[in-house]
């Protein structure tokens, strides 16, 4: 049986000079950080990580963790992921999903409008921005925001998005643009 793995977290930059690693932690709870956690670097294969302490930071989680004793050891470390294994997470409640779980959804508007399927996530800044990929391969990064999330049909699978007004016309205005052109090119053709 394969692992099923949550990403709960990236590591981040150093705090100090002892080996403290800044992490964006993407969980609601941080007493989730003394559960079991596995380092991953790149695509390399999850390895058990041993944490030797955790405090918190200007309302960031710390983590010093065993054999890292330095800022350049810490350093090393950036942007490695931490994860945990899916069954020692506790069940979401049923208005609740793992954001693990929405990947490959159906995207669509209060109205039923398809945007497109959901790709992947990033944390840029701490922000939590899902990138939506649409049918004709535009990406739109929409800001995950609970305001801006309507719903989550898991039998679907979709999840519906309210975004604000205009978000989406940046991303598809060049759609509608390319449309219209290969329109006109089209009616061209025709008439030569």
């Amino acid at each position: 049986m394969t692992e099923s793995w949550i990403h709960m977290g990236t590591l981040a930059r150093p705090h100090g000079i002892k080996g403290e690693i800044c992490i964006d932690w993407y969980a609601d709870s941080p007493l989730l950080l003394g559960t079991p956690l596995w380092l991953q670097k790149g695509k390399d294969a999850p390895r058990r990580l041993k944490i030797a302490a955790v405090r918190s930071h200007k309302e960031r989680p710390l983590l010093q963790l065993e054999g890292v004793a330095d800022r350049t050891a810490a350093e090393a470390l950036r942007g490695c992921k931490l994860l945990m294994r899916r069954e020692d997470l506790p069940e979401p409640d049923d208005d609740e999903v793992y954001l693990e779980d929405l990947l490959g959804c159906d995207v669509v508007l209060p109205d039923g409008t398809r945007i497109g399927r959901l790709d992947h996530f990033e944390y840029p800044a701490g922000l939590e921005m899902w990138v939506i990929m649409t049918d004709d391969d535009k990406e739109v990064l929409f800001p995950a925001r609970p305001e801006f999330i309507a719903g989550f049909d898991m039998d679907a699978p979709a999840v519906v998005i309210d975004p604000p007004e205009g978000l989406l016309d940046i991303y598809l205005a060049d759609t509608k643009a390319d449309n219209k052109a290969d329109s006109k090119t089209a009616t061209e053709a025709e008439s030569s």
